[in-house]
C-alpha cells in the first residue's frame, strides 16, 4: 500500500486540496511518498502541511546525485536515455517556456526514477497533466512503474505540450469533472474514454461550520476565495461592488488570496472609491478560511476564461462555501455547473459580466428565503458528490488495481 505522488510545488496554498487527498489516503492505510518538483518556502501554510515539510523529498535541480543518476542511465541504456531526451525536446519545442522547464526537469526526473525503483514503489500518481505528468512519464519509461494522472484545468485547456503522449502512456486518467472527460475525448479522440474516470475533488464537511445568517443591523457580508490571478475574475467582482454601492446595498466584500494581481486589484479598489467596502485579506490558512466563511452571507466565484483559454475546473473554494451553507454565485464555465445548478444550488452568471454579478448578489440580499433554500440544496449537492472521504475511497480503489 505504498504510492508516490508527484506535484508541481509544495507547500502551495492554491493546491492544498492535493494535500488533503494525500492525508485522506494515508487514513485509509496508504503510505505516500511526496515528490514536489519545486519545494518552496511559503509564509502561510495549512496545519496539515506542517508534518509534510520534512517528509516531502527536497531534490535540487543539480547535484552530485542528479549527475550520477543521469550518467548511469546514459551508460547503461544510452539509446533509451537519449531517445527520451529527444522526445521531450520535440514534444515541447513549440512552447519555449515549456521547453526550458522540461529541460530543467528531465535530470531531476531521472533521479526520481532511480529513487522510486530503489524504494520499491509500484505506482505513481501525478496531479496535473503538465510537468508532474512529464516526470511520471519519464519515470515510467525508465522503470516501467505505472502511473496515473489527475487532470484539472489549465493543464488540459491551455498547456498541451505532449498531452496525448503523456496520457496515452498512463494507466489511468482521473478527471475532476464530466466536462474534463468530454473535453479530452473531443480533443484527443475517443480512445481516451475507457481509461478516464471521473473522481471529483472534495471537502471534509467537519472542517466547516454552517453560517449563522445575517443579524439585524449588520452589514451583508460577501466573500470570495482564490489566488489573485486573471482567470479568477476578481476585477469583475470589484466592479460589481461599485454597482451595488451605487444601488445603496449595505454590504462589505472580502477577498481572500494572494497573487500577481494584488497591486492591480488594490488600485482598482481605490479608483472606484471602494476602500471602505472591499478588502483584500491576503492568503489565509484553512482554519481562517473556514472561520471567515462561517460569517459570510454570500459567496462569489467570478471566474472567467482568459484569452489564452485558461479557466477553472471546479473550484474547491466553491465546495467549501457550499459546505458552510452559504448561498453561492459563480460563473457558468467549465465544470462549475456540475456543482452550482442555476436556480437550485445557487446562481450562475455569464463570465466577465459585472452587471449580472451585481444583480445576483442583490437577489441574495433581497430574497433571503430563496437564498436559504438554495444554500440548503447546495449543501446536499456537496454531500452527495463532493465529500473528500468518499471520493478518496474511489481513488484508492483505482490505485489498488495497479499495485
Amino acid at each position: 500500500m505504498r504510492i508516490a505522488y508527484i506535484v508541481s510545488r509544495f507547500p502551495h496554498l492554491p493546491e492544498t486540496f492535493i494535500l488533503r487527498e494525500i492525508v485522506a489516503l494515508e487514513n485509509l492505510g496508504w503510505e505516500v511518498e511526496l515528490y514536489p518538483i519545486i519545494y518552496q518556502n511559503q509564509e502561510v501554510v495549512h496545519e496539515q502541511a506542517v508534518p509534510w515539510l520534512d517528509r516531502a523529498h527536497r531534490l535540487p535541480w543539480l547535484s552530485g546525485d542528479v549527475i550520477l543518476a543521469n550518467l548511469k542511465e546514459l551508460l547503461k541504456r544510452p539509446r533509451l536515455y537519449l531517445s527520451l531526451w529527444m522526445r521531450v525536446i520535440r514534444g515541447n519545442i513549440s512552447n519555449l517556456k515549456f521547453l526550458s522547464r522540461a529541460v530543467a526537469i528531465f535530470p531531476k526526473a531521472v533521479l526520481i526514477a532511480k529513487m522510486l525503483r530503489d524504494d520499491g514503489i509500484k505506482h505513481v500518481h501525478a496531479h496535473y497533466a503538465t510537468h508532474p505528468a512529464l516526470v511520471a512519464w519519464i519515470v515510467h519509461k525508465l522503470t516501467n512503474i505505472s502511473y496515473s494522472v489527475t487532470v484539472h484545468a489549465h493543464d488540459i485547456f491551455v498547456d498541451k505540450a505532449m498531452l496525448a503522449e503523456k496520457l496515452r502512456s498512463s494507466r489511468q486518467i482521473v478527471a475532476i469533472s464530466e466536462y474534463n472527460k468530454q473535453y479530452l475525448s473531443r480533443e484527443l479522440g475517443t480512445w481516451i474514454d475507457d481509461k478516464t474516470q471521473v473522481v471529483r475533488c472534495g471537502v471534509d464537511l467537519a472542517a466547516y461550520t454552517s453560517r449563522k445568517g445575517i443579524e439585524k443591523n449588520e452589514l451583508f457580508e460577501v466573500i470570495s476565495v482564490g489566488s489573485l490571478q486573471p482567470y479568477k475574475g476578481h476585477k469583475f467582482l470589484i466592479q460589481a461592488c461599485a454597482i451595488l454601492r451605487d444601488r445603496n446595498v449595505p454590504f462589505r466584500c472580502r477577498i481572500i488570496g494572494g497573487g500577481e494581481l494584488y497591486s492591480e486589484l488594490l488600485e482598482l479598489i481605490h479608483t472606484q472609491n471602494l476602500a471602505d467596502i472591499v478588502q483584500l485579506l491576503g492568503p489565509k490558512n484553512q482554519d481562517d478560511v473556514a472561520h471567515l466563511l462561517s460569517k459570510a452571507d454570500c459567496y462569489v466565484q467570478p471566474s472567467i476564461v482568459t484569452p489564452a483559454g485558461k479557466m477553472e475546473g471546479i473550484p474547491v473554494a466553491l465546495m467549501e462555501a457550499m459546505a458552510s451553507k452559504i448561498p453561492v454565485i459563480a460563473s457558468e464555465i467549465s465544470g462549475i455547473p456540475e456543482l452550482v445548478i442555476d436556480g437550485e444550488t445557487g446562481w450562475l452568471v455569464p463570465p466577465e459580466n459585472s452587471q449580472a454579478l451585481a444583480g445576483a448578489i442583490k437577489d441574495v440580499f433581497n430574497y433571503p428565503n430563496e437564498a436559504e433554500k438554495r444554500s440548503a440544496m447546495g449543501f446536499d449537492r456537496v454531500l452527495s458528490e463532493f465529500v473528500l472521504s468518499t471520493n478518496v475511497k474511489k481513488l484508492s480503489n483505482l490505485f489498488l488495481q495497479y499495485i
